[in-house]
């Protein structure tokens, strides 16, 4: 049996790779990925550089929800009749093709509403100012990721250049806060850890054939290192294992693990939904492998915090 499933996921592969030629103008397998390596790895590490590479098509998930983001790192468009939300906007050299993708969609840019920022890594927000421009869009972070986005764009670029562009502090939210537009009401949560800020939304909800379902973005899972850090991911850990009835995970990167996300990343599960027949379920609505990837990142978490102990002598 092991043999068997180990050669579907091989071809599952290999499938994901030829129907990505068209979109990406190159091979899957080339420059460097191997049969065996998963597609979400070949773009968080193998091609992560490769700027052409990391530009898929966009494609609609459920009714009202779209992925528009290069490959290795997720922007999710939420479409309602009042209006739309973004969540993350990617970083350059992708902005304009954020943008692009956008309208490929069928979205005015300028119908964003609001930009939801999951926390203040650069990759995550770096689009933001050049998409609010395009829109005029309200910027929506917590207080502590707006120091971050403000001492990023303070400091030299890379090789010594410019500052990137960072969106000025704009609307700053905080835990048990919502927001509602055109019948959505997503409530808001920080969830610090991998970041001092992280802002996870919970409350979105998608339709697949009219079919409601409940979504998260959780803002980032894991610590970035230091036992006060550590502790953090525990306690943020727990508290999106207590959010109920969690349906969807709209990941903040494509990628999987390595070790294997069950039914892949975003990019996998893409290519699932391309080949879809009726009847079939939807690849994105796993509430089973959300828990477990929660519970991962609650032993992680702990794993984390013993670590940092050891470190410390205590």
């Amino acid at each position: 049996m092991r043999t068997s499933i180990r050669t579907i996921m091989l071809a599952s592969t290999c499938l994901a790779a030829i129907l990505l030629i068209g979109n990406l103008g190159s091979p899957a397998f080339a420059a460097g990925q191997t049969a065996s390596e998963p597609l979400s790895k070949t773009y968080r590490v193998t091609r992560a550089n490769d700027v052409e590479f990391q530009k898929v098509e966009p494609f609609k998930v459920f009714d009202n929800l779209y992925y528009v983001g290069p490959g290795y790192v997720s922007v999710w468009l939420l479409t309602t009749p009042e209006g739309n939300i973004l969540f993350d906007s990617a970083q350059e050299p992708y902005v304009d093709f954020v943008i692009d993708n956008i309208r490929k969609v069928g979205v005015d840019p300028k119908s964003i509403k609001y930009i939801i920022l999951s926390h203040g890594h650069l990759d995550h927000f770096g689009g933001a100012a050049k998409i609010q421009e395009a829109s005029d869009a309200r910027v929506i972070a917590v207080e502590e990721d707006w120091k971050m986005i403000e001492q990023v764009g303070s400091r030299p670029g890379a090789a010594g250049g410019p500052p990137p562009r960072v969106p000025k502090r704009d609307m700053v939210v905080k835990e048990g806060d919502t927001l509602a537009l055109g019948g959505q009401t997503l409530k808001f949560h920080q969830t610090p850890g991998h970041t001092p800020g992280v802002l996870t939304t919970e409350g979105i909800t998608v339709y697949d054939r009219g079919t409601p379902y409940k979504a998260i973005v959780w803002g980032g899972a894991g610590y970035r290192g230091g036992l006060a850090e550590a502790e953090q991911s525990v306690r943020s850990a727990n508290k999106v294992a207590q959010i109920q009835g969690v349906q969807v995970n709209l990941q903040i990167h494509s990628w999987a693990e390595d070790s294997g996300y069950p039914g892949g990343g975003v990019l996998e599960r893409g290519i699932m939904l391309k080949s879809r027949k009726p009847g079939d379920p939807h690849p994105f609505v796993d509430p089973a492998t959300f828990t477990q990837w929660v519970k991962r990142a609650q032993d992680g978490a702990a794993k984390a915090v013993q670590e940092e102990k050891q470190k410390a002598g205590r």
